[in-house]
């Protein structure tokens, strides 16, 4: 009987580690979420004058604001840097691997444990079979 709680907390452990891996795929994907907001959103800023101005998204624009914006008094070009963008990228990297990493292992730490199972149990019916045809039959 002790095996069979050392089994069920093996898989359950198999099974945390599994979740865990998944969340910090979650906070990865996240991550890319916000990359690709920074990216590909238009945004607005306030000039020092106090006005609105409307600028480009980073990934979308040919020169203009966020390209070649602060040698024409642009102000869009400081506002979204593709420094903060690549940090954002360069973070999600060991988040993904990670996470990665934990669902492999927790996923197949729990199958192999259920294939032992299966081969315990078949071994116990092969025996079972085995003691049957021994006996002598009258």
């Amino acid at each position: 009987m002790r095996s069979r709680e050392y089994d069920i907390e093996f898989r359950e452990q198999a099974a945390r580690m599994r979740n865990w891996g998944l969340g910090l795929l979650v906070v990865a994907g996240l991550l890319w979420g916000w990359c690709a907001y920074l990216l590909m959103t238009e945004y607005t800023i306030e000039t020092r004058t106090g006005f609105e101005k409307e600028c480009a998204a980073r990934l979308f624009t040919d020169r203009g604001t966020a390209n070649e914006g602060v040698y024409a008094g642009d102000y869009c070009a400081d506002e979204r840097d593709w420094p903060e963008a690549l940090v954002v990228l360069q973070l999600s990297i060991p988040v993904a691997l990670v996470g990665t990493a934990l669902v492999t292992a927790g996923s197949v730490t729990r199958r192999m444990s259920s294939h032992a199972q299966a081969m315990r149990e078949l071994d116990r019916l092969a025996e079972r079979r085995e003691r049957e045809s021994e006996q002598p039959q009258g």
